[in-house]
């Protein structure tokens, strides 16, 4: 990866932990289903009135539910249940190492021994965490997560082929401009595909989850509900939806559609350092010794996943 990708990579991550802090806050006003819907709602609208649509299959259909109803309504729902920002944040970090895989056997890309030797000790620090459930990593919670980790991880893929196949698309349609012309193109293509992506994915989402919300929050779904929400709650509202989902996941799916995989995704660990760091610093949460080691270890991981080292060929199943 080049450094502008390198540093767009730790910005999403940064977004993205500071993000779990947001949503604690708009949970305080808001029921987990009810809040999620409203974040895909003002992700999708006005813009999905100016961004032409991508191509509605398969793919685009597994992006918009993976990556953004199972994720985000489990995640919401974990984090109501009891789970704090921080450990959220470190917890769904399994999604990395389900995409490298996915990665591997759907898209065919390579694995490097190093990167399995990282995948390891990154799990051996996710499973620091489910050896101490309870207090604020409740049992349900942590499933909750982990259903959440698996949608993420085929939207990854889903969100790779879609902005490749549309990228594809628009570089072919320009084939005969100059070779400047023709990467200019390459790039507004890709930047606007991903965002593309992202507004009509969220589209799908709202109107899933808010028939979701209305069935299983009904009580909720009155007039006080929205009036009498603190201004901290619509504040955070307003940062999950325009900075998180927008920039952070518009700028994800793009390097997604411009590197391998396996070389993006492993970024996302930074995100529960970013995420319990400013748990810490805004909640309050209380760092343990388990959940310095949880992270020491899941850092590590993503190191050793990212070292430039050539050790030999693509791993296959035996």
């Amino acid at each position: 990866m080049t450094p502008l990708y390198t540093a767009l990579a730790v910005l999403v991550t940064f977004i993205w932990g500071v993000n779990f802090t947001f949503i604690a806050w708009g949970l305080e006003s808001f029921p987990p289903l009810m809040l999620t819907a409203l974040r895909f709602f003002f992700t999708a609208v006005p813009l999905v009135f100016f961004l032409k649509p991508p191509k509605f299959n398969r793919t685009l259909y597994i992006y918009a539910i993976g990556t953004f109803v199972m994720q985000y309504a489990f995640v919401f729902t974990a984090m109501h249940l009891g789970a704090s920002a921080g450990l959220t944040a470190l917890l769904l970090q399994i999604q990395i190492f389900v995409t490298v895989l996915l990665a591997y056997f759907i898209l065919g890309e390579a694995v490097s021994r190093m990167q399995l030797i990282g995948m390891i000790v990154g799990v051996l620090g996710l499973s620091v965490i489910a050896l101490n459930l309870g207090g604020d990593m409740p049992l349900a919670g942590f499933v909750c997560i982990l259903i959440a980790a698996i949608g993420w991880s085929f939207g990854n893929i889903a969100s790779k082929q879609a902005s490749t196949q549309a990228t594809l698309k628009a570089t072919q349609q320009g084939a005969g401009v100059s070779i400047v012309s023709a990467n200019t193109g390459k790039n507004k293509a890709s930047a606007l595909s991903a965002l593309a992506l992202v507004v009509w994915g969220g589209l799908i989402a709202c109107v899933i989850l808010t028939l979701s919300s209305l069935i299983f929050e009904t009580e909720a779904w009155q007039l006080a509900t929205f009036t009498e929400a603190s201004l901290k709650s619509w504040l955070s509202l307003g940062f999950i939806v325009y900075v998180s989902t927008l920039i952070g996941f518009g700028l994800w799916a793009h390097l997604l559609s411009q590197n391998v995989a396996s070389n993006v995704v492993p970024f996302a660990l930074l995100v529960p350092v970013f995420g319990m760091v400013t748990s810490v610093l805004l909640t309050g949460e209380v760092v343990t010794w388990w959940k310095m080691l949880a992270m020491t270890l899941i850092l590590s991981g993503l190191l050793l996943a990212n070292m430039k080292i050539k050790l030999g060929r693509k791993l296959r199943p035996t």
